[in-house]
């Protein structure tokens, strides 16, 4: 026969593994299970260790809802800049539909259409696509607050008080989203978290709206000779041979001695073509 005793034990052990296996903590509360696996090596996530607050901003849904910056603090926020005709972004929408889905209590995606036709055909296609997030129209309020937007889908990353920790330009892995925002939620996740100085990576890509240069004086140029050298440097390649413009080489890179000669050079050969 058996201990009555050590039954009980085994059944309370029992019931304690069940309890917190199945949650994944004692506390009842259970952690979104994963939508996305690894492939191939260790992955790891990349945020800004200078991040920096959005701007307050605020703006209507195609339903007309009010939408606030001031309202995303406690989520992990993506702002995710797309248009109806952007193949790559319709590839990307069945993704963040299944991340708002899964992690809903966690995050908030907005999606800002930058599309010039009729906000009807907006609202359409997010009904025919059963996008489940907050569709906005782009404004140059939102313009302001998520600057440098060159490429479709691009996707601002906020951590829980509303600060810029990263931006991705183009397709990204969903399993990449996904532990970002396992991350910055504070949810069980293995991957690498890689804290980097951002110098114009995440707020400012391509340096299209930079008005300064590391280590270049512009500030005796006039406001037409300032465009002309700016508009140069944002076509010139940079010599040494990083596939960026030069004024991208000098925010990304000021150390880089190839490309502040070749930036001089430009600001000379405009000041030439003045006189």
């Amino acid at each position: 026969m058996k201990n009555p005793t050590v039954v009980a034990i085994a059944l309370l052990v029992l019931g304690t593994f069940f309890f917190v296996g199945c949650w994944g903590s004692g506390d009842g509360v259970s952690e979104p299970v994963l939508l996305y696996r690894s492939v191939g090596s260790e992955t790891t996530v990349q945020f800004v260790n200078n991040p920096v607050p959005v701007n307050n901003v605020t703006v209507e849904d195609l339903d007309g809802n009010t939408i606030s910056s001031h309202d995303w603090h406690g989520k992990v926020t993506f702002v995710n800049f797309w248009a109806t005709w952007c193949r790559p972004c319709l590839e990307e929408i069945p993704d963040l539909v299944k991340l708002q889905e899964r992690y809903g209590d966690y995050l908030q995606i907005i999606g800002v259409s930058t599309d010039d036709g009729s906000v009807e055909r907006v609202k359409e296609f997010v009904q025919e696509h059963g996008i489940n997030y907050p569709v906005v129209m782009n404004t140059p309020e939102l313009q302001d607050a998520f600057p440098g937007v060159f490429a479709l889908p691009t996707s601002f990353i906020l951590d829980l008080e509303v600060q810029t920790v990263q931006k991705h330009v183009g397709l990204v892995n969903p399993y990449v989203f996904e532990q970002e925002i396992r991350v910055l939620a504070g949810l069980q996740t293995d991957v690498t978290v890689v804290r980097v100085e951002d110098t114009g990576q995440v707020l400012l890509l391509n340096a299209a709206q930079a008005t300064e240069i590391p280590d270049l004086d512009l500030s005796e140029l006039t406001a037409e000779q300032k465009v002309a050298v700016l508009h140069r440097l944002n076509e010139d390649s940079c010599p040494c041979e990083c596939q960026m413009t030069v004024a991208q080489c000098r925010i990304n890179d000021a150390s880089c001695q190839f490309s502040l000669p070749k930036a001089q050079a430009v600001l000379e050969d405009v000041l030439r073509s003045e006189l």
